[in-house]
């Protein structure tokens, strides 16, 4: 055989085994499903992206939309679950890993789509910086550049004033983000930083300093795959660890909440437990996950995402995972003025329950402990202490 025609056949072939790694079902009643942006890694060090985007049922692929899926939630609906009034003018922080070129032109389409002010570069709301903080940004990865549209999508839609400023990493590896964490919290103006990304339950000991910035709320998603026990970076002590929920709407009337399936939970076997969660029951002899949570199943609360599918294309789709979580709750403290100096951002909603919405139906798997995977009255593993209702918690 032909030694190039071999290696289309192989290419071909690699690519075939990618789809059908990252594409477990979630399925949707109209066999649409949700498919993960980016493959899972294989070491602890080495993170994946936590987005979810639905496909069509026989491509496996976002289909081509010139409007936002009508299932899709939007920034008033999003604003109307949590009670969510107001406006904020602080600067909120987006951390992922290499390149998305279209990135202002995408958030251009999206705010345009849903009335919102426009971000951008000119007019100083958009920053896009490499892990360092220089321009030199790091090459494309058409999954990571999903994850970065539902980033930015989210943040628009829950804080339209808000400015936002996105690091990108050169790779997924904790070592770059970790970088890039630090590099956005020296950021004039930024009171939170999202984190939609996580890989094995790593120490505080040798990672954590990447995420320790009393005064930011650093929020990071948990994980999609549900009940698996710790995940960091949200199995650090020093972060805001954001669950999920499925969320119904009708209009912009809540119908109802309920833990998702996907949310990740458990306990870290390495990581302190918080000191503010010592009454909350959650049963880990160390840090405990989640402690909030937000919309996340892709299916039933993904929202609308102007989003890549290619280097140079872009289309409507359904996303969610939580990744959508952890930027929604890191709007919310932006919302509420963040978190005074010195303060660690996770230790605001445990001293401000009644101001969250507790989730008190569904699960996420089977656990030896019944709220590490099954939501209940107080903190559960899948929502934590709840959701936003109204900022008073952050």
């Amino acid at each position: 055989m032909n030694r190039k025609i071999l290696s289309a056949c192989l290419g071909v072939l690699a690519l075939v085994g990618t789809v059908l790694a990252v594409a477990p079902a979630d399925a949707a009643s109209n066999g649409r499903h949700a498919v993960r942006v980016c493959a899972a890694t294989a070491h602890a060090d080495v993170t994946s992206c936590l987005a979810k985007v639905m496909v069509g049922d026989k491509t496996g692929t976002v289909p081509a939309a010139t409007t936002p899926p009508g299932s899709a939630l939007t920034p008033a609906q999003l604003r109307a679950a949590y009670g969510l009034t107001g406006d904020a003018t602080g600067t909120v922080a987006i951390v992922d890993a290499y390149g998305y070129p279209n990135l202002e032109r995408d958030l251009g389409v999206y705010r345009s789509q849903f009335g919102l002010p426009a971000c951008t570069r000119a007019n100083g709301c958009l920053r896009i910086l490499d892990q360092n903080g220089g321009s030199s940004l790091p090459r494309f990865d058409a999954g990571w550049a999903g994850e970065q549209a539902l980033d930015v999508d989210a943040v628009s839609a829950i804080c339209p004033g808000c400015k936002i400023v996105v690091v990108q990493a050169k790779s997924a590896s904790i070592v770059n983000l970790g970088t890039a964490v630090n590099t956005a919290a020296r950021q004039a103006g930024v009171v939170a930083i999202s984190n939609s990304y996580g890989g094995g339950d790593l120490s505080d000991a040798t990672y954590g300093s990447y995420y320790n910035h009393p005064g930011i709320a650093v929020t990071a998603s948990t994980g999609d795959n549900g009940y698996q026990g710790g995940s960091f970076p949200a199995s650090s002590a020093y972060v805001v660890a954001v669950g999920g929920t499925s969320l119904t709407m009708s209009g912009t009337t809540r119908v109802s909440e309920t833990a998702w399936s996907g949310a990740g939970s458990g306990c870290s076997t390495v990581n302190a437990a918080l000191a503010a969660a010592a009454s909350s029951g959650t049963g880990c002899a160390k840090r405990a996950i989640a402690d909030v949570s937000a919309a996340a199943d892709p299916g039933k609360g993904g929202m609308a995402v102007y989003y890549p599918t290619s280097r140079t294309t872009s289309t409507w789709a359904q996303v969610g995972g939580t990744s959508e979580s952890a930027p929604i709750i890191a709007s919310v403290y932006a919302l509420g003025g963040g978190v005074p100096a010195g303060t660690q951002a996770n230790t605001t909603p445990y001293g401000n329950t009644g101001s969250l919405r507790d989730v008190t139906s569904g699960s996420n798997g089977t656990c030896p402990t019944t709220q590490w995977c099954n939501a209940r009255t107080g903190w559960d593993g899948p929502t934590g202490l709840g959701v936003p209702n109204g900022v008073g918690a952050f």
